[in-house]
């Protein structure tokens, strides 16, 4: 087990992100205490069967006070609010970070709020399931993972290497970008890909041509694995719509270009374009195993349903 790296964590927001770095801090033996607070009585009353804290509040002002590092793990639209009920209560030197999926509107709803006194530090871990709730995080989760931080030009470089130590210590790669290009590179990987995947599994319900079974019966097929992004938690893909709105959109936009540039390929029967597109895209795959953000296993290292019978 480490030694401590700080006295007392606060985590804001209990979910799959929250609860997984719950998980981590005990098991690394990285902070003494772990204040967890959540609004909901029911997920703090989880929160406390599952031992993720040494202590649970549902008041966030309570929860910060004395905390050396306060991770916030809430929708991004929920930031700002989040920001103005802890600020009076924050400890001086105490650094407070984030792991919103977009920067830009984090910063500013967040820091406005933020004293002087403290290291605001915005950061996003690249890790997740599509699962939600306490129950869903585990340990190991941002293991090889990388951590992107958009620190502010005021950020102290003492506290920004306290915070990425934390991050290494859970296993996580560490970068540095702007918020803006942090929030348009996220646009493509990310954003977008759940996007698609929402509007391909809502066109698939709504298609009267066919029925709710085939589509269940046959998703064995490409479909399936858009059902698992379609699967992740709604308030917070509202809250990365709105919020990342512009760099969404500039995507969307290159997107619908090339679905055109596709469809037209298609229509005319130009296969070479197409071969051409599909040759290039795999390239793609084979650089994301490289470079270890995958498996190269059937079935993108799935079990198949005969070995768990």
């Amino acid at each position: 087990m480490s030694a401590a790296l700080f006295e007392r964590i606060t985590l804001i927001g209990i979910g799959l992100i929250g609860s997984s770095i719950a998980r981590d801090i005990k098991e690394l033996g990285i902070a003494r205490e772990v204040v967890v607070s959540t609004r909901s009585e029911e997920t703090l009353q989880r929160a406390k069967e599952l031992e993720l804290g040494t202590s649970y509040t549902t008041s966030a002002a309570e929860a910060v006070d004395g905390a050396d590092l306060i991770i916030v793990s809430v929708p991004v639209g929920a930031s700002g609010a989040v920001a103005q009920q802890i600020a009076p209560h924050l400890k001086a030197g105490a650094i407070v970070t984030d792991v919103g999926s977009t920067k830009a509107s984090v910063i500013a709803q967040m820091a406005p709020h933020m004293p002087k006194t403290v290291h605001f530090i915005p950061g996003h871990p690249l890790a997740g399931t599509e699962k939600s709730g306490p129950d869903a995080g585990f340990t190991g989760l941002f293991r090889d993972r990388w951590c992107i931080f958009t620190p502010l030009p005021e950020t102290d470089a003492q506290a920004l290497s306290r915070l990425k130590a934390f991050w290494e210590m859970l296993g996580s790669r560490i970068d540095e970008m702007d918020p803006e290009h942090h929030d348009k590179v996220l646009a493509i990987v990310s954003h977008l890909p759940h996007i698609i995947a929402y509007n391909i599994v809502g066109t698939a319900d709504d298609l009267g041509t066919v029925t709710e079974s085939e589509v269940i019966k046959y998703s064995a097929s490409g479909f399936r694995d858009f059902t698992r992004l379609a699967a992740s938690d709604p308030t917070m893909w509202r809250d990365v719509c709105l919020h990342n709105k512009d760099a969404i959109l500039e995507m969307l936009a290159r997107f619908s270009e090339d679905l055109a540039y596709l469809q037209r390929a298609i229509r005319w029967g130009e296969g070479d374009k197409l071969f051409e597109l599909f040759s290039r895209t795999r390239t793609i795959r084979r650089s994301i195993v490289q470079a270890g953000q995958d498996v190269d296993a059937p079935d993108f290292g799935r079990h198949s349903m005969d070995q768990k019978k």
